[in-house]
């Protein structure tokens, strides 16, 4: 296995001890990947270990080179994977399910929304077909999907999208976001409008959340993401570039505090 790089919550046998492995990065091999899937259920532990109901391992495997051990347990089965007391949990629909019915205190997380669940779930295909086709028209479907989030972040006048606690829905939506802003100004230069303030001010509160910026890739290993997808190669000085990780805002923060 590759590096360990985190570890959350207590070690001292009250509480289980969950291990999430997910992919490293494609650049280095080592630090943390830019696996949509990785990041959502680091989060969703992250925030149980926070409030000590389990113990967190987070360990990421190179799967350009995985190592020997790696593929005799799990031969050719990609991460995430999570390993709940010697159980290894492969498909990304029976982590999530065993996070909300078998981790301690993950039934908290997941709570019933419809028009945040249908809101969430397209929007990740229109950034790949905003990539893709790089045009103004898929950009603009792309801006107006951004804009109903934006409208019932407004209208709802929480923190998070369901409350203001934390909930899957916002372990899902904001490293979409996040490759949004990164793979989206990168590679188009589509920018989420300023107007959007609600989902700014969203982004915000997020930003300083440790669940978010533990488990978020940099924006290098975002965009070689989309490379590879694309059968682009990286540049040997973007190979060397010191890791950055886009986490500030273009609005005044003091214009954002309804729901501070």
């Amino acid at each position: 296995m590759s590096d360990e790089i985190v570890e959350n919550g207590t070690a001292n046998g009250d509480v289980p001890e969950i291990e999430l492995i997910i992919k490293a990065s494609t650049i280095d091999g080592r630090r943390k990947g830019a696996c949509l899937f990785c990041q959502e259920y680091f989060m969703d532990l992250y925030l149980l270990a926070e409030l000590k109901t389990i113990s967190l391992k987070v360990t990421t495997v190179d799967m350009q080179k995985p190592p020997p051990d790696f593929r005799t347990n799990f031969e050719a089965t990609h991460p995430p994977i999570l390993i709940d007391n010697g159980l290894a949990i492969l498909e990304n629909e029976k982590i999530e399910r065993h996070i909300m019915k078998s981790v301690p205190g993950g039934h908290n997380l997941f709570v019933q929304d419809k028009e945040v669940a249908s809101l969430i779930e397209n929007l990740y295909s229109k950034l790949k077909l905003v990539l893709v086709r790089k045009d103004e028209q898929k950009s603009a479907a792309l801006r107006a999907h951004l804009g109903r989030i934006d409208a019932l972040l407004e209208r709802r006048a929480t923190r998070f999208l369901t409350g203001d606690t934390m909930c899957c829905f916002d372990c899902e939506l904001m490293p979409r976001l996040q490759h949004i802003r990164v793979a989206g100004k990168y590679f188009v230069d589509f920018e989420i409008p300023t107007s959007f303030r609600a989902l700014w001010r969203y982004m915000y509160h997020m930003y300083q959340l440790d669940a978010f910026t533990q488990s978020c890739p940099a924006d290098q290993d975002i965009i070689n993401h989309y490379k590879l997808q694309q059968a682009l190669k990286m540049k040997k000085h973007e190979e060397l570039e010191t890791p950055t990780f886009t986490t500030s805002i273009p609005i005044d923060v003091n214009d954002l505090s309804a729901t501070e």
